[in-house]
């Protein structure tokens, strides 16, 4: 399966609104439409109705947390952006340069804790699944900030730091060692003037399976790599389901992850965005909640007045 093509091939039907082109009055209704909301009154009411909610998180929820994100201008390790060494190819060439990258990713990301966004997210999973409603958390971060915070029901459409892939075996197994290898220990140090450790290859973190020893890599997908297609059917599935969606600290455009809440809007469910700023998909939305996730999440997800807790 393609990066996109499970919600593609209903977007392009699903264009202006699920409405044809073929009447001027619908198009001008569509645009009065797309005018988002800042009232969190009637959020609240339609918060306080929904059953099935899915919540789309990006690297804003995070970046509240203090975790870098490597993307756009400064976001450099080293004299490396991100896309330079998340490929396949920069591991095939330099593998113990992009471990030393992820280690120290990894170290970093065991010194933070989830914020107040996470923590309502994973508090509001709690408490509406007692209330026989459900809410899945769909998130594009690699740290598990949301699986620290409390949430259960979590698809990481791009992997995890603490996860890592046998390039011989395939096997995934989740992994909290630090150093994840002996040899990385002390290394990974994102000054631009400090040199590669050049740690050999049968240093570098190994396969634990009987008989392989096989040479590990992150389990995370990286650039030029399709996504999981069983996360992304699994995804589907929810998106499908769900009567209410959240975008929470995306900018809405690394795809395929910016057209899950157009698809979902584009059925006439109700999504919600909240983001620092607009972003090129907010006119599609019914709510826009400016402002950092921590503040405006809480607020929007706390007990609503009408719910029973038995």
């Amino acid at each position: 399966m393609c990066l996109f093509q499970f919600t593609a091939r209903r977007l392009v039907s699903q264009a202006h609104c699920g409405l044809k082109a073929s009447s001027s009055k619908k198009q001008k209704f569509c645009l009065e439409m797309a005018r988002p909301s800042s009232s969190m009154a009637d959020f609240r009411e339609v918060f306080s109705k929904a059953k099935h909610i899915a919540i789309i998180t990006g690297a804003g929820v995070s970046a509240e947390s203090g975790v870098p994100t490597f993307r756009g201008a400064g976001g450099f390790w080293r004299k490396w952006q991100a896309q330079e060494l998340a490929t396949p190819g920069a591991f095939a060439r330099n593998p113990s340069r992009v471990w030393e990258f992820y280690h120290y990713r990894r170290e970093v990301m065991l010194s933070k804790h989830p914020n107040p966004a996470h923590v309502a997210i994973a508090e509001c999973e709690r408490r509406l699944s007692k209330q026989g409603r459900s809410v899945v958390v769909i998130t594009q971060n690699i740290d598990e900030l949301h699986r620290k915070a409390g949430t259960r029901h979590l698809l990481e459409i791009h992997g995890s730091l603490f996860k890592t892939r046998c390039t011989s075996c395939g096997n995934v197994a989740a992994n909290y060692k630090s150093p994840i290898c002996p040899a990385l220990a002390g290394k990974g140090a994102p000054d631009p003037d400090t040199e590669d450790a050049a740690i050999p290859v049968e240093d570098l973190p190994q396969c634990e399976e009987d008989g392989c020893n096989g040479l590990l890599r992150p389990h995370v997908v990286w650039f030029g790599e399709a996504l999981d297609p069983g996360v992304l059917t699994a995804v589907e599935k929810e998106l499908d389901i769900c009567d209410l969606c959240l975008v929470v600290g995306t900018s809405s455009v690394v795809y395929p992850a910016a057209m899950f809440a157009p698809q979902v809007s584009a059925r006439g469910v109700p999504v919600a965005e909240f983001n620092m700023e607009q972003t090129p998909a907010t006119n599609r939305f019914r709510f826009h909640f400016p402002g950092p996730c921590g503040t405006t999440l809480p607020q929007a997800l706390a007990r609503h007045e009408t719910e029973i807790i038995s």
